[in-house]
């Protein structure tokens, strides 16, 4: 069986097995790493166009497109970072409000079911105005862990390493912006010409890809933020552009998005009485939901050349397999496989 083994068989063994084992074990370690070279390659096209329109160095280039980016990086991280922590702030300050208003809710509402319940057993009333009394308790006192100045401090202590992570992407973006052509010419001198010659079709392939992924993303999150502004202006219009801004980044997790916000918002509102503005957030959380599910496969499938429903399995599949990462990482694999079946790397013609 060993014998009918090729020396090139054995190459792609050793090669699949270093791969797995470098996912495995240094991938998680190198996430800073492996961003900011993801980074690079998005921002390549654009440092070569300032060299060919400008006639500019590819060192000049790089600095320009790296300023440019490590500036709007950091303008919209500021501006992010300042309503989340007001946010944060606001909701940790206003936390004892809201559960004296949950506590007045419970006394209400036990008021009334003790009236209603005056037919019942009194041991089932007695227990069930218990099991709440015992919710509401322990629902107060996860709080009150949560918010305190050990968990506080904990994140905090955090920080350093943040900032080390940060520093490592911003130094090695810039180095391997500098480098990229370098690195290619290296990577294609180990290939014979034939095949580089199709690693090259799949590079140029999955750039494609990787640019119209982030076009779509890019709709996607203008139609959502759209969407979710103009209904709340209409229910909640002082903090409509607030809310819409944080709504608009949540809303880039996968299955769940706006959900976090509008369904815990739309519960407290009923919680409180406010029927009306509950019905309301909860059908925006509703539309908001069914635009992303609708719309992102269209336009993912369009943006980066699969078929809608080709799309949403392979979003579905990588987010169940791989979460977060999967849900991106799914129709890139799919992509990977067709450019290659084109570029004749993978040459399988299996027929039943």
């Amino acid at each position: 069986m060993f014998r009918k083994i090729t020396k090139r068989h054995w190459t792609l063994i050793i090669l699949s097995i270093l791969l797995i084992l470098t996912f495995y074990f240094i991938l998680p370690i190198s996430i800073p790493l492996v961003v900011a070279f993801i980074t690079a390659l998005i921002l390549n096209p654009a440092v070569q166009l300032l060299e060919k329109k400008f006639k500019l160095s590819r060192q000049i280039s790089v600095i320009i497109i790296f300023f440019l980016f490590i500036v709007l990086i950091g303008i919209l991280g500021t501006f992010t970072i300042m309503i989340t922590v007001t946010q944060i702030v606001n909701f940790v300050e206003k936390v004892p409000t809201y559960f004296k208003q949950l506590h007045l809710i419970y006394l209400d509402w036990e008021a009334h079911f003790r009236q209603y319940a005056r037919n019942l057993p009194p041991e089932f009333v007695k227990q069930v105005t218990n099991s709440f009394q015992e919710n509401l308790t322990a629902l107060s006192d996860k709080a009150r862990e949560i918010f305190t100045i050990d968990n506080i401090a904990q994140i905090v202590s955090k920080i350093p390493q943040y900032l080390i992570s940060l520093i490592v992407y911003i130094i090695a973006l810039f180095l391997f912006m500098i480098e990229l052509p370098i690195l290619k010419v290296e990577t294609m001198n180990l290939m014979k010409e034939s095949t580089a010659e199709k690693v090259r079709f799949m590079g140029k392939r999955l750039s494609e890809v990787m640019l119209g992924f982030l076009k779509a993303q890019f709709l996607l999150s203008l139609i959502i933020f759209g969407a979710s502004l103009i209904g709340l202006f209409m229910i909640a219009p002082d903090v409509a552009i607030i809310m819409s801004l944080i709504i608009w980044i949540i809303d880039l997790i996968p299955i769940v998005g706006s959900i976090i916000i509008l369904g815990p918002w739309s519960l407290f509102m009923f919680l409180t009485n406010n029927v009306t503005m509950g019905i309301q957030l909860a059908i925006l959380a509703i539309v908001l939901l069914a635009i992303r599910r609708i719309v992102e496969p269209k336009v993912m499938g369009k943006q980066i050349g699969l078929s809608p429903l080709i799309t949403l399995i392979a979003m579905f599949l990588g987010l169940k397999l791989l979460g977060f990462l999967g849900f991106i990482l799914g129709p890139l694999i799919v992509i990977t496989y067709r450019s290659a079946k084109e570029a004749n790397i993978i040459n399988w013609n299996i027929k039943i």
